[in-house]
């Protein structure tokens, strides 16, 4: 009887794998471009910090007495304007997620529907080139988990609000980039490969 359940199930698992695989793509590129942006964001955050110790009324600058302001508003702006195009690729990894999300619900309300007509051994057997229904399920889950976490951090780095965390935005941001934050992904999907390959 679990036969006949596993064919469904193994369609749309190979369908939101490859969908991870494309999506994982996606999700680096706009990461890729969200680098140089995150740079600016930091320095942006700097140079207002700067500008808020800096008494120009004991410098040669006293002459120009808006000067101060003037300059908190040109910053104020770009940063506006950073945060802008940050928050469009925000949009752009939110798309991902909830992409994945919508596969990885959609696997588990389909498990949920044949999941009594599975027995242990069809949940738990694997092969060489298919893995276990329960690890897949699982590494699907912890795939969502990542992107959901990840989106998270990204979205607490940029309060316009907190000087600090701006400043700090591009050092936390190298360490999301960091290879080892997507080795998971980029696991799961080998242990797939050869499955999601088959048709």
């Amino acid at each position: 009887m679990s036969k006949p359940a596993l064919l469904p199930l193994h369609q749309a698992l190979r369908r939101s794998f490859q969908s991870v695989e494309m999506n994982q793509k996606v999700w680096s590129g706009v990461l890729a471009d969200c680098s140089p942006l995150m740079e600016s964001l930091g320095n942006l955050a700097e140079q207002s910090r700067a500008l808020s110790n800096v008494q120009l009324s004991n410098t040669p600058l006293r002459v120009f007495p808006d000067l101060k302001d003037r300059l908190r508003f040109k910053l104020l702006r770009a940063t506006d304007t950073v945060l802008g195009q940050l928050n469009d690729k925000m949009c752009s990894l939110q798309s991902v997620r909830e992409s994945i999300s919508n596969q990885v619900a959609a696997v588990f309300q389909l498990y949920e529907q044949h999941r009594d007509s599975l027995d242990l051994p069809a949940v738990t057997e694997c092969s060489a080139t298919v893995p276990s229904l329960s690890d897949m399920l699982e590494w699907l889950q912890d795939a969502e988990r990542h992107y959901r976490q990840q989106r998270k951090t990204l979205l607490q780095t940029l309060r316009a609000d907190d000087l600090s965390l701006l400043e700090s935005a591009p050092k936390r941001w190298k360490s999301l980039e960091c290879p080892s934050a997507e080795d998971s992904v980029t696991d799961t999907l080998y242990k797939v490969s050869f499955f999601t390959a088959a048709q």
